[in-house]
């Protein structure tokens, strides 16, 4: 049963004149002085739901963010501040790109923090999906194998880091250490200090193809599913749960599984997209062209595939998709509850932020959700 409840905040500005018929996304620029405003709205809204008794506030790293809608280029120093502005509230990292980070220096980083804010920061790790980004620090992505034979020796090294009290390991792109002198003796192994405190450490990944469920299972990683479909969402849930029980990790369905959505209240499903409706759009005006439309048509295929349809989505599609919840608090708990039900397992439901929505009408929704749907739903 959800009893933990999670809100992502991918970095967004204010962003003016959005909607489908408002500024183009590429078209979009912004001063230093409003790209710095996303730190103090995510403090702001941190606070906030520490006072509301929300889990877990989830920050996404991007890179050379001009256009405004994804400015936090480092999650474990954005989460280590914000900690110190709040008094419970964990702080996750979805994602940190591992291709764009060495792999001791992101382990060491987190270590640092998990000791220091006692267990607030959840890692997460992904292999990333913006050629600006990832090509621009040195590592591929528009070679789809490489990067993923990348991340996934930079995956095996981190967790080496975190779970070897000293350790020689060599790749095909690392060997740390390497084998030479120091002191008089040739180096065979290193320690990472300090090491986490709370081992061992817990590390989300999101479910972006089949490849990726199977190296989660092996591996141990818990899963991220955000603004997926109905039909989607049961086919990755149940996909990652096969995973897991094929690599001897018993899980019930559900289990270690973030469920994510869009929400918006108001006193009827109408209004409610009515208002929510120029935010929606102008999320998917940046993100459809990403490949982030996870709907599936009545004949069970994805959107983008053959015969499926091929469009940007409307907020009528995502609500019929239960990818977004828009009405009274009882339809949105109805909703919440319906998909609830399939999981046995299933305890964490996030609020995905949409992009175009100002900080002021999302804290409103946040203190409207904690007051009208929270409280149906079983707390540890």
């Amino acid at each position: 049963m959800i009893k933990n409840f999670h809100v992502l905040y991918v970095g967004q500005i204010e962003l003016d004149n959005v909607g489908l018929d408002g500024t183009p996304a590429n078209d979009r620029r912004y001063s230093d002085e409003r790209l710095r405003e996303a730190f103090f709205t995510a403090r702001d809204v941190a606070r906030l739901m520490d006072e509301l008794g929300f889990d877990v506030l989830w920050m996404a790293e991007h890179h050379f963010q001009r256009e405004g809608y994804e400015v936090f280029p480092n999650l474990i120093q954005l989460g280590l501040w914000l900690a110190t502005q709040t008094k419970r509230l964990k702080f996750g990292c979805a994602f940190n790109v591992l291709p764009m980070w060495h792999p001791i220096r992101m382990a060491e980083d987190y270590a640092m923090a998990d000791i220091v804010t006692d267990g607030r920061i959840v890692m997460g790790v992904g292999r990333g999906y913006h050629t600006r980004e990832v090509e621009t620090f040195g590592a591929p992505l528009l070679d789809a194998e490489k990067n993923r034979e990348l991340f996934e020796e930079q995956l095996r090294l981190l967790l080496t880091c975190f779970n070897e009290p000293s350790f020689h390991f060599k790749g095909k792109y690392y060997e740390a250490p390497p084998p030479v002198d120091y002191r008089g003796y040739k180096l065979k192994d290193i320690t990472m200090v300090p090491r986490p405190k709370h081992l061992p450490v817990e590390i989300w990944m999101p479910i972006a193809s089949g490849k990726t469920i199977e190296l989660m299972a092996q591996y141990g990683l818990k899963a991220m599913v955000t603004l997926n479909g109905e039909k989607i969402l049961d086919d990755v849930v149940r996909a990652y749960h096969a995973a897991c029980l094929k690599h001897g990790r018993n899980k019930q369905l559900g289990e270690d599984v973030i469920w994510g959505a869009g929400v918006y209240l108001a006193g009827s499903r109408e209004e409610a997209i009515r208002r929510l409706e120029p935010a929606h759009d102008e999320r998917f005006k940046w993100f459809a062209p990403f490949g982030f439309v996870r709907y599936a048509d009545e004949q069970g295929r994805t959107w983008g595939t053959p015969g499926a349809p091929s469009r940007t989505p409307l907020l009528k599609d995502g609500v019929a998709q239960k990818a977004w919840f828009c009405g009274t608090p009882a339809e949105v708990i109805d909703g919440i509850k319906s998909i609830e039900a399939k999981y046995p397992g299933l305890e964490n439901f996030m609020i995905h932020w949409a992009e175009g929505l100002s900080p002021q009408e999302f804290k409103e929704q946040l203190r409207a959700f904690a007051k009208d749907v929270m409280p149906a739903f079983k707390r540890a």
